[in-house]
C-alpha cells in the first residue's frame, strides 16, 4: 500500500497516511479539525526484492546459477561440403 502525504492549509500541518489506493482522499485535519487537507506530489519510494535487480546479481557469467541461459534465433550454422584438402607438396632431400 502506498503512503501518502497530506498538509492542512489552515495550519500548516503536514501528515503521511498509509493508504489503499482505492481509499477516499482524507480531507480533515487531525490537528484544527478543519477540511482543509490537501494530498501533496510527492517523490515515490520502493524497495525491489529479490533477484535480478541489480547490475552485480548477473555479473559473474561462469556461475550456473547467476541469471538464465541466453539463446539466439538465428537459424543453425550449415555445414559446407567442401572436397578435403590435398596434403601440400612436400620436398624431398
Amino acid at each position: 500500500m502506498p503512503i501518502y502525504e497530506y498538509e492542512c492549509k489552515n495550519c500548516g500541518h503536514r501528515l503521511e497516511q498509509l493508504q489503499k489506493m482505492t481509499d477516499e482522499p482524507l480531507l480533515t485535519c487531525p490537528e484544527c479539525k478543519k477540511t482543509q487537507l490537501v494530498k501533496l506530489i510527492s517523490n515515490s519510494s520502493f524497495q525491489l526484492k529479490g533477484t535480478g535487480w541489480y547490475v552485480t546479481d548477473f555479473k559473474d557469467k561462469n556461475s550456473g546459477t547467476a541469471g538464465a541461459k541466453t539463446t539466439t534465433n538465428s537459424p543453425p550454422k550449415k555445414k559446407e561440403n567442401k572436397a578435403p584438402e590435398k596434403p601440400k607438396n612436400v620436398e624431398k632431400k
